[in-house]
């Protein structure tokens, strides 16, 4: 028996078994310039993915302690003496790296897991792919939408990825020798176009949500010109440029000819020191060469398509016109708001554009909206019945600091305000009455920079309901932005609001409650005020602040300045 068991174990190990997968290591490159914040952070959730065998991070020529950080989390730190670059510090890693595949992951992420980092790596672990690259939901991207997208478009059409420069990659090395490092921030949409160009398996995954700091408007000019350059680089090296030469020159013709036309127009419309014939003949031009190429760009096509049929070069042709199509929506969207400006009386034609007002608050005063784009208003006459009212666009109350039911005095009648009609969005309703003492006519344009000028001089009476308490403030409009105080109202030691206007030193302003004068005060800069009524305490706190406004408050011998009425 002891014999059959030997005999037994023998020929079970001579019988061929299936060699085992060998096993794929895991390198981790990690580029970092002056990151102390995060990179420990980064490094430390790495550690936790069961797959990695090796942190690496390139300190690119940090000046901070990004160093001493990676070292403390447990990463191997390689240095650059200087500040070399992104493309050119993943490649100081590839070249240290010792395993089979690579994972490429930046260093200023916030919310990093293990799971995101799984998810680059396993696809490759399992044999799917050689390179994968990342989407994800993140709160920037205009390099990639402005610049890389459109011209991946152009150039290289059956790339589509979501996110052709999302920064975290993951490759076997075997396939990265294959591949050309950028030195800098082209490095990641070189890596998509060699990989797609040469035939190597790459597939985009999605890892979720990432966090990480967002890139001031210089960097993105310098990242945007490096993706550019990477680009038109790999275009001209695999012959894109060549291929597209033709339909891509027509097409260049073509929008040259459509922006000539938008130039002629805005010249004729908004350029006053250049002469109506230098307009018209702009406009000639640009209709004639646009016509011509644009013929010639669709004959090109149709001659392409009946030369290479397929839905495949269909989608291509659709993203290779789309600057030119882009240009057209542009080009008609500007002949049709002169075509809206256009009105036609007793024989004459007359086409009056008005732009809209972007307004940007600077300051810190209180308003509800710090940019906005207000304006143009037209005038028309109060509708019948409501000679008493003044209907006013949101944006023009905005503008003048008041809102639906407050009341404004023209030529010492009041009137009271009340919010535009369906359809009447920029449509500024004033009686007749007001319309001669505010020197305006039905039919006029108001620009929303110009309302503080008509309503000059104006008493205008805020009112708002806040803790039980309805407060009334009344000011009067004045045409220039001046300086103004900011003021807190605490009723009962609780913040009621805050307000903001321009006070006159050394003048005296009454506070009311229910229509009875409770207290005066002289305003001196920054000097609080306190009063009490019927048991309420108020509160009036200034504080010092760079605003400005139109809105001057009225003294003792012109009314009062605030009203409470305590329910």
């Amino acid at each position: 028996m002891y014999w059959f068991f030997v005999i037994l174990a023998f020929l079970l190990a001579s019988i061929k078994t299936q060699k085992p997968k060998k096993y794929q290591k895991v390198s981790v490159i990690i580029p970092a310039y002056n990151e102390e914040d995060t990179v420990a952070k980064v490094v430390e959730v790495i550690k936790k993915v069961s797959v990695v065998d090796e942190i690496i991070v390139v300190n690119d020529g940090s000046i901070d302690n990004t160093e001493e950080e990676a070292k403390k989390a447990g990463a191997i730190v390689i240095n650059h003496e200087t500040n070399k670059g992104k493309g050119q510090a993943l490649y100081t890693g590839y070249q240290n790296a010792e395993c089979d595949i690579i994972a490429f992951i930046d260093a200023d992420i916030y919310n990093l897991t293990s799971s995101k980092v799984e998810a680059m790596i396993k696809p490759i672990l399992e044999g799917k792919t050689d390179i994968t690259k990342t989407k994800f939901s993140r709160a920037s991207g205009r390099v990639t939408e402005l610049t890389a997208k459109p011209l991946l478009n152009f150039f290289f059409p059956e790339i589509s990825f979501e996110q052709p420069l999302s920064g975290q990659f993951a490759a076997k090395k075997e396939v990265l020798k294959r591949i050309n490092f950028e030195s800098d921030y082209g490095v990641d949409v070189g890596i998509v176009i060699d990989a797609d160009v040469l035939g190597i398996p790459i597939m985009e995954v999605d890892i979720g949500a990432i966090e990480h700091d967002m890139s001031p408007l210089s960097d993105l000019n310098i990242m945007a010109n490096e993706v550019v350059r990477t680009i038109i680089g790999r275009a001209n090296k695999y012959g894109r440029v060549t291929m597209i030469d033709d339909i891509g020159y027509y097409i260049r013709m073509s929008i040259v000819g459509l922006s000539l036309i938008i130039l002629g127009l805005f010249t004729l419309f908004f350029v006053k020191f250049v002469p109506l014939a230098v307009g018209v003949i702009i406009t000639l031009i640009g209709v004639v060469l646009s016509v011509y190429y644009i013929i010639k760009v669709i004959v090109k096509s149709v001659d392409m398509f009946r030369k290479t049929p397929g839905g495949n070069l269909l989608r291509s042709f659709v993203k290779i016109h789309f600057p030119m199509i882009i240009s057209i929506i542009v080009l008609l969207l500007m002949i049709s708001t002169f075509i809206g400006a256009a009105h036609y009386e007793h024989g004459v034609l007359s086409i009056e554009p008005n732009s809209r007002n972007l307004i940007i608050y600077a300051d810190d005063s209180p308003r509800d909206n710090t940019i906005s784009v207000r304006g143009p208003y037209a005038i028309d006459t109060a509708i019948e019945n409501e000679s008493n009212q003044v209907r006013m666009p949101s944006d023009a109350m905005m503008t003048l600091g008041i809102s639906v039911n407050d009341t404004i005095v023209v030529d010492n009648v009041e009137y009271l305000i009340n919010e535009t009609r369906p359809g009447e969005s920029d449509t500024l309703r004033l009686p007749i009455q007001a319309q001669n003492f505010l020197d305006v006519d039905t039919g006029d344009v108001i620009q929303n920079s110009r309302l503080k000028e008509i309503f000059e001089g104006c008493a205008m009476t805020h009112g708002f309901e806040v803790n039980n308490t309805t407060i009334k403030e009344k000011f009067i409009i004045t045409s220039r932005d001046k300086n103004a105080s900011v003021f807190d109202v605490i009723i009962d030691n609780s913040s009621a609001f805050t307000s903001s206007g321009i006070f006159k030193n050394n003048s005296t302003y009454n506070i009311m409650a229910g229509g009875e004068l409770i207290s005066s005060f002289k305003y001196e800069d920054g000097l609080n005020k306190t009063f009490t009524d019927n048991g309420h305490e108020v509160k009036i706190l200034f504080r010092d602040t760079n605003s400005t406004s139109i809105k001057v408050f009225t003294r003792e011998n012109q009314d009062y300045f605030l009203n409470f009425d305590f329910h």
